[in-house]
């Protein structure tokens, strides 16, 4: 297998594994973040330069690893490192990310459907229009897509998982749903690709090694790759949420049994916790 080397993509991960690394080391930072940081950036490596990219161009499947990899496995990753909250504990000059992270515009950029839109939006522009043919031809325009699926991906699990500060605080539920749409939407364009016509057919007919799958077969497999594959790189998010949700829950509850133990007993004790008291008010 050819070996490549992807300069733009090394000198990304080092810059921001330096960096994080530097950080962490100033103050008691979970290890489990480092760990997962570390391995999101290496990720980003395993797709770009690992002997598998060197036939980025000639196989249709090989690239929508890449995809499926940049904009679910490797965000999921670097969001569970935290990189915000660690910048925020840091580095003293983030006040005005401090002053305007929460204010209407962020809040407006993170509404729950704009973030999802956010997610979908690349792979849609990717793979429906002539970008796909484009990306094939010119590094240039193939290292700006990389770079736009990691960052939404990134906006992605950083709003819905919640470990880093965010603009807004939604229901977790919100977040099962956006997660059934992201499901739906994968099954609907690997449907589109795998039924379809395929995409820069004259590109991999001249770039076709004479071994390996068919255009068809080829452009079939790798629709599979972004449906199933999709759906299965998304799975450590659910379970990741459903546990962030239950710890949240159980916080809460010790919140109110530490009020109510706190609070001399006047009535019944569903009067004593403020949510419900607040909803026994409003009757």
């Amino acid at each position: 297998m050819p070996l490549t080397l992807d300069v733009p993509a090394v000198l990304g991960v080092l810059v921001s594994g330096t960096l994080y690394v530097r950080a962490a080391r100033r103050r008691d930072w979970p290890p489990g973040r480092t760990t997962a940081f570390l391995a999101g950036l290496a990720t980003i490596l395993a797709v770009t330069c690992s002997p598998l990219a060197g036939y980025d161009t000639t196989f249709f499947w090989v690239r929508a690893v890449q995809t499926v990899t940049l904009l679910m496995i490797t965000p999921l990753l670097l969001a569970l490192g935290a990189p915000i909250r660690l910048l925020l504990d840091t580095f003293p000059g983030t006040t005005w990310l401090r002053r305007h992270g929460r204010g209407p515009l962020a809040r407006a950029l993170t509404f729950p459907p704009v973030v999802t839109v956010v997610l979908i939006a690349p792979v849609l522009v990717l793979y429906l229009t002539p970008l796909y043919d484009l990306t094939l031809r010119s590094p240039l325009v193939d290292g700006l897509v990389r770079l736009v699926l990691v960052l939404a991906g990134f906006t992605y699990f950083w709003t819905r998982l919640g470990l880093d500060p965010t603009p807004r605080e939604d229901p977790h539920l919100v977040s099962v749903w956006i997660a059934f749409a992201e499901v739906v939407f994968d099954g609907a364009l690997g449907l589109v690709l795998w039924l379809g016509p395929l995409l820069a057919p004259a590109h991999y007919a001249a770039a076709h090694p004479g071994w390996g799958p068919d255009p068809r077969t080829d452009q079939i497999i790798g629709a599979g790759v972004l449906w199933i594959g999709g759906d299965v790189a998304g799975l450590p998010f659910v379970v990741a949420l459903f546990v962030r949700w239950a710890r949240d829950d159980e916080r809460r509850a010790k919140q109110i049994d530490t009020q109510l133990d706190e609070t001399p007993s006047t009535g019944l004790w569903w009067e004593q916790d403020p949510a419900l008291a607040e909803r026994f008010r409003r009757r």
